[in-house]
This record gives C-alpha cells, structure tokens and sequence, in this order.
C-alpha cells in the first residue's frame, strides 16, 4: 500500500496567531537540558510552529491527514531518538512541544516510533531490524500496533481472540482489531495474536498489502480526528516465521512497551496542557469585556494559575519519570501513576481553558476547541485512568482489583 502525498498547501482556520508569551514551564525544568539539547528541542518547536501548526486545524476539522509535513518530521529524526531509547528527557520535551501544537500528529509519532519502531528495535532480530528500521525510522513505510480488539481493550492481556496458528515456516492470523492508529495507511502492522498453541500472545509484523488484510477508518470521532483510526480484520492471513517477534513470547514481554507509552502519553497530556494554559492566557490577555481585557479579573486569574498549577506539577512528575527510565529501574506502577495523574489534571485545565474562551471556546475556530477535544482520547488511551490507578494499587497493596 503506497502512499501519495499531496502538497497542496492547507490553511489554518484558527481564528489568530499562537500565543508565544510566557511559558508554561514555570519552575524552569526545560534547564536540565543541556545546551545543546535546548538548541535540539528550540529548533524543533520552531519547526512544528512554521510548518504542522499552520494545517493542523483544517485537516482535523476533516478528518484527513496531513502526508505533506512527513518530510519535515523525518528531519528531526524523532522515530530514531525514541526507538533508540537513550535520551528520555530529551524524547519527553520532544514529545511535548509537538503535543503542544497538535496531539494527532503526536499520536501519529508516538505509535509508528514508540510502539512499532521500538518494538522491532527491542524485541526483533538482526534480520527484522535490518529489513524493517531503516523504513520506519525515516518514515518511508509507515508502521502500526494492533492490540485492542472491538470487545476487548483492558482486559486484552487475558481474553484475546485474534489468534495465530503455526503450520511449518509460516503462521496464520484470523480475528478483528479496533482502534489502530494509522492502520488506513500503514504498510506494516504489528500485530498481537494469541498463539493457539501455547495459549501466548506473540507478535507479528504483518504486511497491509497480504491477502485477507482490510482496513476499514472508524468515522465520526470526537477526539484526534486527524489520527487515522482502522478495524482492521484478519481472514487467513499468513506470516512467515521470520516476521514474528521472538523477543515477545508473552504478555509480558508486550507489557515492556505498554509501560514505555504511558510515558510518552504522559508527556502529551503536559503538552496539551501547555497548549491549553498558551491559548487561555492569550486570549484572556486581548478579549475586551467592561472596557478591559478579561485577564484582569479575579476569577480569570485564578483559572489560569490553577491551570498553570496543573501543568507544572505534571510536568514535574514526567522528568522524574524521564530521570528513572534513563536509570533503568522505572517500573510499570511508576508510569501508570504518571498516565493516571498527568491526565486527570488535563483534563481539569482543558475545561478551565475552555471556559476562559466562552462561547469561542466551543468553536474550532479557535485552538482551545481542538485542545478541549483530544484531552477526551488521551484521558482515555494506553490504560484508562481507572485501570491505571488499578495498577498503581496492585503496587501499594499487593491484592490486584482485577480478578
């Protein structure tokens, strides 16, 4: 499956320029970078305000995607920083200033290079990486992960039905997977299955273009409409054996990568509450109410310090995340505390962001009606805040509320 770009350029329907005033990082933590980094992330946040910013707007309003700016993301190399895996503070400011600008094309990032690319890196052979990394890592093929299913999405780990059943040097993959990012257009899907074997879920790299794979975009959404969501169904679809992960024998082994995109969600939901508080405080700043501008006020004042509250101390949790992933000893309760806790106060700040714009807060418009919007699938994905908080009590307890 190939994909065209078309490079017709798409305006912005946001209704003013972005507000690049003060900065949401209030306590400085943008200083732990070294210098060089902070140059690397400077001249990335210039790259997404010049270039994604201005057709964000008008391609979510459509729910098309916008190919044009794959070039420009390729040449920040954001897939090779995340699927290498050795700078996670500089990935996590990365992450944010991308989520700042729009949370669909993070998403987008995030599941090609988070999931899929890290995937082959950590889990593949010398042959898959070989075969597979140079495409993905300049964006050249673009990749997906398929786990979630239409009646299981928490509970996948224990009742998966997509199953995969070996025959000599091949395997082959039935059963229906929803909710797969940028599975319309990717031309390789890592697919998870339940091996009808050994009773284990394993994975395997699974071309678009083999027979009895269809993709079908899920329409209508609410949330990331730029992100090309696909139920993609299997019928007989046969893998060879050297496209199976050998590295993921379990559930287990899927876990690893799990624990590493609540991560990077945390760091999106810091970015969209940057966004969130860059908008609110802009706008307060020019709308004229009684002859003044509305930031005047007190309670004005008070949404905006509270959303600035929010945002530092979510932003606060993720270095500390970031300082124990580059220490090797993050563990699963730790990023499922931050997924948990940095999208329950975005989820505050949206709403109190949304309410300083009024009645433009609802129309897209304006910026704060995408940021509004997309907190709703970040609340939601990579393990609701309800099962992430469930993990974090399995830790601190010891008894799981799962069975």
């Amino acid at each position: 499956m190939s994909i065209v770009v078309d490079n017709t350029p798409v305006v912005s329907t946001e209704a003013d320029e972005f507000y690049t005033g003060p900065t949401a990082d209030f306590f400085s933590y943008h200083d732990l970078l070294t210098p060089e980094e902070q140059q690397l992330v400077a001249e990335a946040r210039a790259v997404f305000e010049r270039e994604v910013r201005p057709v964000v707007a008008e391609h979510w309003n459509n729910e098309t995607f916008p190919f044009e700016i794959i070039p420009v993301l390729t040449a920040l190399n954001l897939v090779e920083l995340c699927a290498r895996g050795n700078n996670f503070l500089l990935h996590g400011f990365m992450t944010l200033e991308l989520s700042r600008v729009d949370a669909s094309i993070s998403t987008f990032v995030g599941v090609h290079s988070g999931l899929f690319a890290a995937a082959i890196a950590q889990l593949g052979t010398d042959d898959q990486r070989e075969r597979y990394l140079a495409d993905a890592i300049s964006l050249r093929k673009i990749g997906a992960f398929a786990l979630t299913e239409p009646e299981h999405g928490s509970d996948v780990s224990r009742n998966m039905e997509t199953t995969a059943t070996r025959t000599g040097d091949s395997w082959t993959l039935n059963g229906v997977k929803r909710w797969i990012g940028s599975g319309t257009f990717a031309a390789n899907v890592l697919i998870w299955a339940r091996d009808t074997a050994d009773d284990q879920i394993k994975g395997f790299i699974v071309s678009s273009a083999l027979a009895g794979f269809t993709a079908e975009k899920i329409e209508n959404k609410i949330a990331l409409r730029i992100v090309q969501n696909a139920t993609i169904t299997l019928e007989n679809v046969v893998v060879a054996e050297r496209d199976r992960l050998p590295g993921a024998t379990s559930f287990r082994d899927t876990n690893r990568l799990l624990t590493n995109s609540r991560v990077w969600v945390g760091w999106q939901t810091v970015g969209l509450q940057f966004a969130a508080y860059d908008c609110a405080l802009r706008y307060a700043l020019e709308r004229q109410q009684f002859n003044k501008p509305i930031a005047s006020f007190q309670l004005v004042q008070e949404k905006l310090v509270r959303m600035l509250e929010n945002a530092t101390t979510s932003l606060g949790t993720m270095v500390r995340i970031a300082q124990l992933q580059q220490a090797g000893t993050l563990r699963p309760e730790h990023a499922a505390m931050a997924k948990a806790s940095s999208s329950a106060r975005m989820r505050e700040s949206v709403a109190l962001g949304r309410s300083v714009l009024g009645g433009n807060g609802i129309s897209t418009d304006f910026g704060m009606a995408r940021i509004f919007a997309d907190a709703e699938a970040l609340y939601t994905y990579e393990g609701s805040y309800e099962i992430n908080t469930l993990v974090v009590g399995r830790a601190i307890t010891g008894i799981s509320a799962f069975q």
